[in-house]
């Protein structure tokens, strides 16, 4: 039986971003009148065009808006948004009129360093560096890349290269050489935003260095602008120190309002099964999207700060500061989350009253196998919502939050993905969280659990998919003639619907459950069985660290094998073994059970930090990854490797 963690109170209900919404909508767009979740969903599908027009309304979005707000298209990624509409991405999260004075961005980093910037700063310095790229040519459609670190100068060189109509990508500096190259080098950027070098964990990671050696190999950059006082001028290039690219006065910037499709970030697939793909991400439906999923999911209102832990590297560095557009507070932090002390990031948020805080399931599950306690340290009475995503949070997560963080809060377990660079399913600040459970779909998101007949399906897993368009579908892959790369990706298992990879369960109160990525799902007998299910019964082990199943395939079957990583000063035991396999035979079913459980000394992961089951399955299997350069770690295959070849 489902059990609710916590639930709104009818005054917390009432004051919503997402009530107000609902009663604008009833008001001015002929939507229902209701109170329920389920109802405004339904209608959000039922008449997009109207719901759109409303998020772009509601969130005050500065720009033209035309009457026509969707044109359906013969496919999914041939439907149009806002046609004849304009707006610029940056005047938006910049918002020139606001106060001046209101705090932009609070900064720190592991050694404890606090920064301030506030409104009329950012929008100072993002205009300057708008202004030098101008001065450098780029313009339109021009890319701006970067390898920086959770830093204010990257929001100020993104917000100063969207204000021109350039597109944006970046890299974090524990990307290696290879990972750089074979992302920048897909898109020829004409300038490059560096660091001399970043700090994590109090070990330094060389970041120029490495820029002269991959500078070569990446085709179009002229100038270099570094963040520190540079130490001498790279070869080849221009080399300029950041402080003063944002010298120049800015006073009378023109923002320039471009269309909605507008390219405006490159982010990239993990490229564990082949060279990055090069998602496009276009302005308008970044903007949107994003608007939507913080003011009516996450309830951020004017003077909230958000934090979440992320690096450049992943597309949740954008959806945080696009919450500057909501008129919030963002925090960036720089550097390990756990160095010096594992209650850092709680320290920081106590510190700063952070209102809503973010991290992955992964730290959340250290916390607690650490017996890390935040609300016994802090004062966390600021916090309105703890968001989670990266993996599955799996139930004893929830438990973990509610028990040892915070009682009273929203917790939003949620779910989408660079390649929308948004949600799919998210949190909802007016219904109950549910112990593991992704609350709701999100508004506008058409979203189903198919079976293997492609049919809807409530209570059984299945395959996660999207079957209507929405505005921040990618706008095209980089360099993709005939969007053949955009359409195998997403396209090549159901006709005209969207299979996102995840392997799902929709519960029978209308939340979802993510099982695991549907590449990497286990299929003992014909039965298939998620990966999360698997790892929220073998990692409640106080023993082990972090887990993955694979599948071993031997003569037309498979077998499932799990690999377990100990915690500092634990061992790994055949008593450790019995345990595991008695628990999964009698918390799931005997399916569940592993032919094989073998110690690992560490997982491949990917430069994002996630733990990659792909390339842990390929070794297994004799088949080496097609991208080891995406690892961050390639040399912790040879484990695999060698262990394959002893199984024979």
């Amino acid at each position: 039986m489902s059990k609710i963690l916590w639930s709104p109170t009818p005054e917390q209900i009432r004051e919503a971003r997402l009530t107000h919404f609902a009663d604008y909508v009833h008001e001015h767009f002929d939507a229902p009148a209701t109170t329920d979740y389920s109802t405004l969903h339904r209608w959000s599908l039922a008449d997009r065009g109207a719901f759109w027009s409303a998020v772009w309304s509601f969130t005050d979005v500065i720009g033209t808006q035309s009457d026509t707000a969707y044109v359906p298209g013969p496919h999914m990624t041939e439907a149009i948004w806002f046609p004849g509409s304009s707006l610029n991405f940056a005047e938006n999260l910049l918002r020139p009129d606001e106060a001046a004075e209101a705090v932009a961005i609070l900064a720190a980093n592991e050694s404890g360093t606090q920064r301030t910037i506030t409104r009329g700063e950012l929008l100072r310095q993002s205009t300057a560096f708008a202004e030098f790229l101008r001065s450098q040519g780029v313009g339109p459609g021009d890319r701006v890349a970067a390898v920086l670190p959770n830093v204010p100068e990257a929001v100020i060189a993104m917000l100063g290269t969207a204000a021109l109509g350039a597109v944006w990508s970046s890299c974090s500096p524990d990307f290696g050489d290879a990972a750089i190259v074979d992302r920048f080098a897909q898109i020829a950027p004409t300038v490059l935003v560096i660091c001399e070098e970043a700090i994590y964990a109090g070990k330094r990671i060389p970041v120029r260095e490495r820029i002269e050696t991959v500078l070569p190999q990446i085709p179009g950059v002229k100038v270099v602008v570094v963040v520190g006082a540079p130490q001498g001028e790279l070869p080849g290039v221009e080399t300029i120190a950041f402080e003063d690219a944002i010298l120049a006065p800015a006073e009378a910037f023109h923002f320039e309002r471009f269309s909605f499709a507008q390219p405006l970030f490159i982010v990239f697939s993990s490229g564990t099964t082949g060279k990055p793909k090069c998602i496009v991400h276009g302005a308008g439906g970044t903007l949107l999207q994003h608007l939507k999923e913080h003011q009516l999911h996450s309830d951020i209102r004017p003077g909230d700060r958000l934090f979440f832990h992320t690096t450049t590297g992943w597309m949740m560095w954008n959806w945080l500061v696009s919450a500057l557009a909501s008129r919030a507070t963002i925090l960036l932090y720089d550097g390990s989350p756990l160095h010096p002390q594992l209650d850092q990031l709680f320290d920081l948020a106590a510190r700063t009253k952070v209102t809503h805080f973010g991290s992955s399931a992964r730290y959340y599950a250290h916390l607690e196998k650490s017996g890390v306690r935040p609300r016994e340290q802090h004062d966390l009475s600021a916090v309105r919502m703890i968001l989670s995503t990266g993996s599955p949070l799996l139930p004893d997560g929830f438990d973990y939050i509610y028990r040892d963080v915070k009682a009273d809060i929203g917790l939003a377990s949620i779910s989408g993905g660079t390649e929308i660079i948004s949600c799919f399913a998210l949190g909802c600040p007016t219904r109950p969280v549910v112990r593991g459970e992704l609350q709701v779909k999100g508004l506008g998101m058409d979203v189903h659990v198919f079976d293997s007949n492609g049919q809807t399906v409530v209570g059984e897993p299945g395959e996660l998919v999207c079957t209507s368009p929405f505005p921040s579908m990618p706008i095209c892959f980089w360099n993709d003639p005939g969007k053949a790369k955009y359409l195998a990706a997403y396209f090549a298992v159901y006709d005209n619907v969207w299979r996102h990879g995840d392997w799902a369960t929709e519960t029978s109160s209308s939340g979802l459950v993510i099982e695991g990525r549907s590449d990497t799902t286990l299929n003992p007998g014909g039965v298939r069985i998620g990966t999360a299910e698997l790892y929220s019964q073998v990692e409640a082990f106080e023993e082990v660290a972090e887990a993955i199943a694979a599948p071993l395939r031997r003569d037309g079957d498979e077998r499932i094998v799990l690999f377990v990583r100990m915690r500092s000063g634990k061992v790994f035991s055949q008593d450790l073994v019995d345990a595991i396999k008695l628990r999964l035979r009698t918390k799931c079913s005997p399916r569940h059970v592993p032919a094989i459980i073998a110690e690992v000394p560490d997982f491949p992961r990917t430069v994002s930090g996630k733990t990659s089951e792909v390339a842990v399955r390929d070794a297994i299997n004799g088949r080496l990854s097609n991208n080891i350069a995406a690892l961050a770690n390639p040399e912790s295959l040879a484990f695999f490797q060698k262990w394959q070849a002893n199984i024979g």
